[in-house]
């Protein structure tokens, strides 16, 4: 089912605020959803049919609609020519009923997909991505640095022709995975790289994904940190925290934070870094829901006093745009780039029995005073769209947001 297939491509155009679970920061709650009815109704049909058409459902006769669901999947169950994976039908089924809600609900897959495993920030491999080239070769995409992967030499663009003895030509990228995965020990993986073949052994290992790069940038004798964000994973404050801490004791003047081209991710990541700059009297932003209307504030102890300037553009999202929307009204920080993208919605992510995922919008959020985001973005206060000398060569002198947020922090 192509809905419930994810990429790194898909999870790089994904806006979504997730809620992580794990702190102790304020998470939100899911109320009873009908998908959430329907999954435990149709569990208790497969599982011997604890539910029948005309028994009350926990003390009330089930909806027409929902019995509607029953008696086709019922019939669909009972007369379908072929066999059917009574698991996978039901899948098919909620992901349909999330289709016909907002673009932002949606079946994301396993908690194994490229979607879960850049939220959480880690996980169990090799440190490769891969793509599939016009001749379906299995091709790496990229390698994070420091993992097996790197450590022994792979390098993007190397196509992968062979893991251990068996040939990856003509194989999906879902088969490579998983023969990756299945692998408990050392394994060999076979490359070709400009023509010419070479063997290196791989084990599996924890990798973390990197999601926070930082420098300094010295201008007129003055030091200016720079931190670009490229997800809100779960890891990413922690990371974050480090490369702002290592910039301080340097003494910076100002700090650059980039969020161009961040799609946004967990919620919680977005409070946790808001706060390092904002003590906690500083409200940074409000959930709008069915229960009402609630501010959210800082849990920070102190507010800086140095300039900060955020990068946006039309791809940063969702946590992205609660972490700007927070800096320029609460701080004071001055927003440079292109219209952020407009995401004022809170996702949820739910598991399913059988280990699948997917996401429900369950709540809108505003800025801290209060002002509507959704489908109308941020704007920064110098609108300037990134100029063709950069996307053709790539350089800090070439970047002319980068260098309007170096002369107003000047200012």
């Amino acid at each position: 089912m192509d809905n419930k297939k994810s990429s790194v491509e898909r999870l790089s155009q994904s806006l979504d605020i997730k809620v992580n679970k794990k702190k102790s920061l304020p998470t939100f709650k899911t109320k009873e959803v009908v998908c959430l009815l329907i999954v435990t109704v149709v569990i208790g049909l497969v599982m011997g049919g604890l539910v029948t058409y005309n028994v009350a459902f926990k003390g009330e006769k089930i909806d027409d609609e929902l019995q509607e669901f029953i008696e086709n999947y019922d019939y669909v169950v009972d007369n379908y020519y072929g066999d059917v994976d009574k698991t996978e039908l039901i899948d098919s089924a909620i992901a349909g009923m999330l289709n016909s809600l907002d673009n932002n609900s949606a079946y994301v897959g396993g908690s194994d997909s490229s979607f879960s495993i850049y939220l959480e920030g880690n996980y169990k491999g090799t440190g490769i991505q891969v793509t599939l080239d016009d001749e379906n070769n299995i091709v790496i995409y990229s390698v994070f640095d420091g993992t097996p992967a790197s450590k022994a030499g792979l390098k993007s663009g190397d196509i992968i022709v062979r893991l251990n003895d068996k040939d990856t030509s003509g194989m999906s990228l879902e088969d490579f995975s998983n023969l990756v995965k299945k692998q408990k020990d050392y394994f060999t993986i076979t490359y070709k790289r400009n023509g010419k073949e070479n063997t290196v052994k791989l084990k599996s290992d924890t990798v973390e994904l990197k999601s926070v790069t930082s420098k300094m940038l010295e201008r007129d004798n003055k030091k200016i940190g720079y931190i670009r964000l490229t997800i809100f994973a779960n890891n990413s404050d922690e990371q974050f925290a480090k490369a702002l801490d290592n910039l301080e004791n340097k003494d910076i003047d100002g700090l650059i934070i980039d969020l161009r081209g961040n799609s946004g991710g967990h919620l919680t990541t977005a409070e946790n870094i808001i706060s390092m700059f904002l003590d906690s009297s500083h409200p940074i932003y409000q959930i709008k829901s069915k229960d009402g209307q609630k501010k959210y504030y800082s849990t920070g102890k102190e507010t800086k006093k140095y300039k900060i300037a955020v990068l946006i553009d039309s791809s940063s999202a969702s946590a992205s745009e609660v972490v700007t929307s927070a800096l320029s009204e609460q701080y004071g920080a001055t927003v440079v780039g292109e219209n952020s993208y407009g995401k004022g919605t809170v996702q949820e992510l739910q598991t399913l029995p059988d280990g699948e995922q997917y996401k429900l919008t369950t709540k809108s959020w505003l800025t801290s005073q209060g002002k509507v985001i959704d489908k109308k973005g941020i704007e920064p206060d110098y609108a300037i769209k990134l100029n063709n000398e950069y996307l053709e060569d790539p350089t800090d002198e070439n970047d002319n947001q980068l260098q309007k947020a170096l002369e107003v922090i000047f200012k």
